[in-house]
């Protein structure tokens, strides 16, 4: 993917949406997300996040002579691609959106990305679309993601397995891009390492029981159970048919199962149990953290870092492009989210555009340590914790 040079078809079917937004002193933002569907407890946290740093921007009165940012949410469903184009075409031809923080899911993000984003030039952030697949999907330079791709968090949940001493472990995912990818990013990494997965099979979501998925997991034994699923849907239900049978008492768990409702329900009973998610140690998120605190979300809460800096640098190469306008998201996102220029942290987005209006440069570095490489996406970290009295503690970062 070309991420410095834009095709000249998406500049033009852009212009005339970009002169209406900045006469008309309003620029719609698309929020899509997964409101209903296997992570739905998480995303009405990504959409506050992500509306803060919007607010944050028009709250300062600075940005472009007083474009005001009006953020638009859409349902992605996370799961059900036509259902997600549907909804992105509705942002661009109805509601007239000039970009899109979003979407969640992989699958639904790529399907949004071809079918809708590329053919209208609509330049989407996505803040947690980890599939591998999406770093060399065709995209006319319109796509970035503030979230690693899950080809490093594969190496990442290899590196502890070794750290632990586990040598062996089966798999379950859920059947879609995300889950597939993850789960064969992982399988190289840890059989290169000389670890043996006993049995790596797909999980439907949506099922009542799994007692036969747990079963056949079982069978084939391992030291623990890995489960790259969602918190809200099979992932979930193979936890919980897991230890209501016995199979598997010890767990490791990808990103898409960080979530407050698994952990409040199930927390209890997963003492030993460990997982991954985005995030970092870092002043940027401790600012974050307070700031949502503040204004009464949990910042906390899975991609809720994420969300606000996708944000933030849609509002930010908008004010370096000097137009509301996806043209100017996609030639200017990469320069104003890298160095040089001065660090921009959270609860100083007005800072960051005096800075660019002055001509000047910056570097923002967001709540996530943001830096974006190879194809417009995020270098990333990720958050190692444990259950520990039914709590997720933090054991490091990597």
């Amino acid at each position: 993917m070309k991420k410095f040079l834009l095709a000249s078809a998406a500049i033009a079917l852009t212009a005339g949406t970009a002169f209406a937004a900045s006469h008309g002193k309003e620029a719609k933002v698309g929020v899509i997300l997964g409101f209903t569907g296997p992570i739905e407890s998480l995303t009405p946290i990504m959409a506050d996040s992500a509306e803060m740093a919007m607010k944050e921007v028009n709250d300062s009165g600075k940005f472009l002579d007083g474009v005001m940012l009006s953020p638009v949410r859409a349902d992605s469903t996370c799961i059900d691609a036509a259902a997600a184009t549907a909804a992105a075409e509705r942002l661009v031809t109805t509601d007239g959106v000039v970009a899109i923080m979003g979407a969640d899911c992989s699958g639904v993000t790529g399907a949004i990305l071809s079918n809708v984003a590329v053919p209208n030039g609509i330049t989407m952030i996505s803040p947690s679309a980890t599939s591998p697949a999406l770093s060399t999907a065709e995209d006319n330079g319109l796509f970035f993601r503030t979230s690693p791709s899950d080809a490093r968090q594969g190496v990442v949940l290899s590196d502890i397995l070794a750290e632990r001493g586990v040598k062996s472990v089966a798999v379950t995912y859920t059947n879609n891009d995300y889950g597939k990818g993850l789960a064969d990013s992982f399988e190289a990494a840890f059989t290169a390492s000389g670890g043996t997965i006993t049995l790596s099979a797909p999980h439907e979501d949506g099922k009542a029981d799994y007692s036969a998925e747990v079963g056949a997991l079982a069978s084939a034994g391992g030291e623990l159970l890995a489960v790259f699923g969602y918190t809200d849907q099979g992932g979930k239900g193979i936890i919980q048919a897991s230890l209501d049978t016995g199979a598997f008492e010890t767990f490791m768990l990808g990103d898409g199962m960080y979530g407050d409702v698994l952990f409040a329900e199930l927390g209890a009973d997963l003492t030993g149990s460990f997982g991954v998610l985005p995030g970092s140690e870092s002043e940027g998120s401790t600012m974050f953290t307070d700031m949502a605190t503040a204004a009464g979300v949990n910042g906390e809460s899975a991609y809720a870092r994420e969300s606000y800096d996708a944000a933030a640098l849609i509002a930010l190469a908008m004010m370096k492009g000097g137009e509301a306008s996806s043209a100017a998201v996609a030639a200017n996102v990469l320069d104003v989210a890298n160095a040089p220029g001065e660090l921009i942290l959270p609860g100083q987005l007005a800072k960051g555009l005096e800075i660019l209006a002055a001509g000047g440069d910056i570097d923002y570095v967001g709540a996530t340590n943001v830096e974006l490489i190879g194809p417009g996406e995020a270098a990333g970290s990720y958050r190692y914790y444990e259950f520990k009295d039914g709590k997720a503690e933090t054991v490091s970062y990597k």
